[in-house]
C-alpha cells in the first residue's frame, strides 16, 4: 500500500504531467487539421476541375458562382456534415440546402467525389433524363435536400427543416447557401426573421459574397450595405470570413455550433469565377460556359 507521501509524490506527478498530455493531445488535433485542409484543398481544385468539365460538355452552365463557393461546399462536405452516401436519407443527417440553385454543377461535383453516384455521371449535366439537371431536383438526385430554380426560396425551406428538428426531436443541423445577389429577393429577409424569432440555432446561413450578380455588380444592381449589419439587426449571430481560406470556414463552422438561441449568417467574401483567372470578377462568366480554347486553358490553370 502506498504511503501518504508517495501517494501525494504520485498525485503531483499526474497533476504536473496533465498540461503537458493535454498540450500534445491539441498539438496532435492542430496536425490532423493541418494535414485534412491540405487534403481538402486538393479536393476543392478536384471540384473546380469538375465544374469546367460538365458545364463546357453541356455548353451551358452557371461556372462563375459555383465556383466561387468551391471552399465553403468543400468543408462542408468533406469535414462538416454529418451524412451517409450509403443512406441519403438517413433521418439524423445534416441538411445542406443549396438555395443559389444555379451553382449545381458544384453540388453534383461534391456528391459524386462524395460516393452519391458515380462520377462519369456528372458529364450527363443538362442532358435530357439525365439526374444532373441545370438546377437540382431533390427527386431524381441522391444527396440533394431542395429542387431550385427561383431564387430566394432555400432560406425559408431551411427555416422549415430546422423547426422540424426541434418538433422532431432531431439533433441535426441546416445549411443554407444563399448568393449574395439572391439577397435582393424580399423571402430572404422573411425567412430571416422567422429563424431568428423561432432562435433556431441549429441553422446556418453561408452567403456567397462574390459581389456579382447576372446583371452586373451587386452594388449596381441592388446595393444590400451594409450587409453583416442587415443580418445582425435581424438576431442573427454573425461571422465575417475569407470564403477560400479553409481554416477559417472550420473555425467558423465550428464557432457556429457553439451559439445558442439564434441561428447563424457567414459572411464569406469570395472571388466569382475563383481558380480561373479569364472567370474570375467576370459577370460573363455567371451564366455561359467555357469554349473548348477556354475550357483547356482553365483545367491547365487548375492542374
Amino acid at each position: 500500500m502506498l504511503s501518504s507521501k508517495r501517494r501525494l509524490n504520485k498525485k503531483s506527478e499526474l497533476a504536473a504531467s496533465a498540461p503537458n498530455l493535454a498540450a500534445e493531445a491539441a498539438s496532435s488535433e492542430e496536425v490532423a487539421l493541418a494535414r485534412s485542409i491540405e487534403e481538402m484543398r486538393e479536393q476543392a481544385k478536384i471540384l473546380r476541375r469538375h465544374i469546367i468539365a460538365m458545364t463546357a460538355k453541356a455548353g451551358s452552365g452557371h461556372p462563375g458562382g459555383s465556383l466561387s463557393a468551391v471552399e465553403l461546399v468543400t468543408a462542408l462536405f468533406f469535414h462538416v456534415l454529418r451524412h451517409d452516401p450509403k443512406n441519403p436519407g438517413w433521418p439524423d443527417r445534416d441538411r445542406f440546402v443549396l438555395s443559389k440553385g444555379h451553382a449545381a454543377p458544384l453540388l453534383y461535383a461534391a456528391l459524386a467525389e462524395r460516393g452519391y453516384f458515380p462520377v462519369a455521371e456528372l458529364l450527363t449535366l443538362r442532358q435530357l433524363g439525365s439526374r444532373m439537371q441545370g438546377h437540382t431536383d431533390m427527386i431524381t438526385t441522391p444527396g440533394v435536400e431542395m429542387s431550385a430554380g427561383a431564387l430566394g426560396q432555400g432560406l425559408s425551406f431551411s427555416t422549415g427543416i430546422a423547426l422540424a428538428a426541434r418538433l422532431d426531436g432531431r439533433g441535426y443541423r441546416v445549411y443554407a447557401l444563399l448568393g449574395d445577389g439572391e439577397c435582393n429577393e424580399g423571402q430572404v429577409w422573411e425567412a430571416a426573421m422567422a429563424a431568428a424569432h423561432y432562435k433556431l440555432d441549429n441553422m446556418v446561413a453561408i452567403i456567397d459574397r462574390n459581389r456579382l450578380q447576372i446583371d452586373g455588380w451587386c452594388r449596381d444592381v441592388m446595393d444590400t450595405e451594409p450587409f453583416p449589419e442587415k443580418w445582425r439587426s435581424f438576431g442573427w449571430h454573425t461571422i465575417d470570413i475569407d470564403g477560400h481560406d479553409l481554416a477559417q470556414i472550420i473555425a467558423a463552422f465550428t464557432e457556429a455550433k457553439t451559439i445558442r438561441g439564434k441561428p447563424t449568417a457567414i459572411i464569406a467574401h469570395t472571388t466569382k469565377g475563383k481558380g480561373v483567372s479569364f472567370m474570375e470578377n467576370n459577370p460573363d462568366f455567371h451564366g455561359t460556359a467555357p469554349t473548348p480554347e477556354e475550357t483547356e486553358r482553365a483545367l491547365q490553370e487548375l492542374e
